[in-house]
């Protein structure tokens, strides 16, 4: 009994170890989501202000947007999965969406989790990156996957590009939404102008390329931000499952240790009273 009891102990403290760690990690995934959420509001604005500027020079420009995408060629996917584990199946979720894709899509992934899992579906992506461990890196990687998709409009006649984009959501959870990147849709900037064209110091044509690149970096700025909310809340999700596990095992185990101390204790008491009888008969 004493070593049952010892091993019982041994794994309660084993447990408590676990939910020490499941904590930190719940704590750590929620900051993150928080702080990347606290990002948006200011990204969308930008975006809106980039969008506006488009707008009016439009105007300059009666050809309208001008399309650097090649019509005739192929399409790409920049897929965002997850980057570490204890996500559930956030990469799978993810990749599940890709069933029934021209087999000529070019694939841009972002996640070292969701490289792996690619690979194992026959999916063989032409550029990755790692999802950035903190907020502060996340202009930067929406910079490198820019540079690099206009490196595949260049080189290789990309005709359409979108995003695969997980999103969390407290009452839905995680969904995944295909969001149209390039070309450009002229509705976006279909506003109500009123006034004289702006004044400008550069050729129409080329003041239109620059603002409908800012656009295309706020887009995908915005995109790296709410992957990488979505990523850590469903890491919060998952902890957050995990913890009530192990509350449970921590509840289960805790008695059972009270128990066997208790059968230890009584099965003491009944051996000295044995003995006290045994010295008194004899």
């Amino acid at each position: 009994m004493t070593g049952q009891l010892a091993d019982v102990s041994a794994r309660l403290g084993t447990v408590r170890q676990l939910d020490t760690v499941v904590g930190a990690m719940r704590g750590m995934a929620a900051a993150r989501a928080q702080q990347s959420r606290n990002l948006l509001p200011a990204i969308r604005t930008y975006a809106d202000v980039v969008a506006g500027a488009l707008a009016q020079a439009l105007r300059l420009l009666p050809a309208g947007l001008p399309d650097r995408t090649q019509p005739s060629g192929h399409g790409a996917l920049v897929v965002f999965c997850a980057e570490q584990g204890f996500a559930g199946a956030f990469s799978e979720a993810v990749l599940d969406t890709l069933t029934g894709e021209p087999a000529a899509t070019e694939i841009f992934l972002i996640g070292a989790r969701g490289v792996s899992r690619a690979e194992e579906r026959g999916l063989h992506p032409v550029w990755t990156a790692g999802m950035v461990p903190h907020v502060d890196g996340l202009a930067g990687l929406a910079q490198r996957l820019g540079e690099a998709l206009y490196t595949g409009i260049r080189e290789r006649h990309l005709a359409r590009i979108a995003l695969v984009l997980p999103n969390w959501t407290q009452r839905e959870g995680l969904h995944v939404e295909h969001r149209a990147l390039l070309p450009l849709d002229p509705r976006r900037f279909a506003r109500p102008l009123s006034g004289y064209p702006p004044l400008i110091n550069l050729a129409p044509a080329a003041l239109i390329e620059g603002l409908a690149e800012e656009y295309v970096h706020a887009q995908l700025r915005e995109a790296v931000t709410i992957a990488f909310a979505a990523e850590n809340e469903a890491r919060m999700s998952t902890m957050a499952a995990a913890r009530s596990n192990i509350e449970r095992m921590l509840g289960e185990l805790g008695a059972k240790e009270r128990q066997l101390r208790q059968d230890g204790i009584t099965a003491e008491v009944i051996e000295l009273a044995g003995g006290r009888r045994a010295m008194l008969s004899g």
